[in-house]
């Protein structure tokens, strides 16, 4: 891997003419080029240490979440609390609502491109740019910041796609959207694109697009990793159906210091798709015990304790 660093390097750095040298616009290039470390000892070390600054920089970039730092700022809350536990866009949208997500999902692809971008600036694009892609959806996914607790990196590997393979990733978008329309299952569109991203990088890469290829497997493994518990849901026929609409803020764990008790196997007769609207002019779930903003009792709910005798209550 070492020798095909500095094989690819060389060949990037070489010139048109021994009278005038072109210059590479990448940091790694230019140094080599204008010390004359080409071939030498040096050089390899100034490789080296290209790469390792693509690793470092595009983790710490991608440890950054703005999930969770609008969350807490906005909404005083971990959004890790709640929903799914999750600290990405679908979680998000569950939880907050289709304004506050697509914030969200934006700012995730903004920090890949950054990313990626000074990866293209540190070294080549096709080594800078795939490992920076690799290393973004890493820190996103596992985040240093924030106890390697963070998001699913969906939308972190759609802006790599994007750059790294622009053809891939219209063939992608156009499979998700259709997965997406036809089953509702976000999780299930996500996975299938994490699953053929590398397999389009290599069909549609080119001669030197190895390393795209590498990061393309490697982004798409550690995604279909992050969603290992939606694909038991799946075939379990229990993953939950997507929609525009917020379902309530309830909790995934301890919040506070409490731990919210959950009811003891309940019947559930509705899904979070089917609402109700509460006395205090709210619309909320019609599965939800009681309502998240008056905190009165939902009279269409049904389950739980309420099952005791056999009696539903009816909306």
């Amino acid at each position: 891997m070492f020798m095909n660093l500095l094989a690819f390097t060389a060949q990037n750095n070489a010139p048109v003419s021994e009278e005038v040298p072109t210059l590479q616009w990448n940091l790694c290039s230019y140094l080599c080029q204008t010390l004359g470390l080409d071939g030498t000892v040096a050089g390899g070390l100034v490789v080296i240490a290209a790469v390792v600054l693509c690793m470092v920089s595009a983790y710490l970039i991608g440890s950054i979440n703005p999930a969770i730092i609008i969350s807490n700022r906005k909404y005083h809350e971990d959004i890790r609390s709640y929903g799914s536990g999750n600290a990405g866009a679908t979680n998000i949208l569950r939880t907050y609502g289709t304004k506050m997500a697509l914030l969200i999902f934006g700012l995730d692809m903004l920090k890949a491109a950054v990313a990626i971008g000074l990866g293209w600036l540190i070294f080549t694009r096709e080594i800078g740019g795939a490992i920076a892609a690799l290393f973004v959806v890493l820190g996103h996914s596992f985040p240093v910041y924030y106890k390697f607790k963070g998001g699913k990196g969906v939308s972190c590997t759609a802006m790599c796609i994007l750059l790294l393979s622009p053809i891939s990733f219209v063939i992608l978008l156009t499979l998700f959207i259709v997965i997406a329309a036809t089953t509702r299952f976000i999780s299930l569109g996500s996975i299938m694109c994490a699953m053929l991203f590398p397999l389009l990088a290599y069909v549609f890469g080119s001669k030197d697009s190895g390393f795209i290829t590498l990061s393309a497997f490697l982004i798409g493994a550690i995604v279909v990793f992050m969603h290992r518990e939606n694909i038991k849901r799946l075939l379990e026929g229990k993953e939950s159906k997507f929609s525009f609409k917020k379902t309530d803020k309830h909790k995934a764990e301890e919040h506070d210091g409490a731990k919210t008790a959950a009811p003891a196997k309940p019947v559930k007769e509705y899904s979070d798709d089917d609402f109700v609207k509460c006395a205090c002019g709210r619309v909320i779930p019609v599965s939800r015990e009681k309502c998240v903003y008056c905190g009165e009792k939902n009279p269409a709910f049904v389950g739980g304790s309420e099952e005791k005798d056999g009696k539903k209550k009816k909306k």
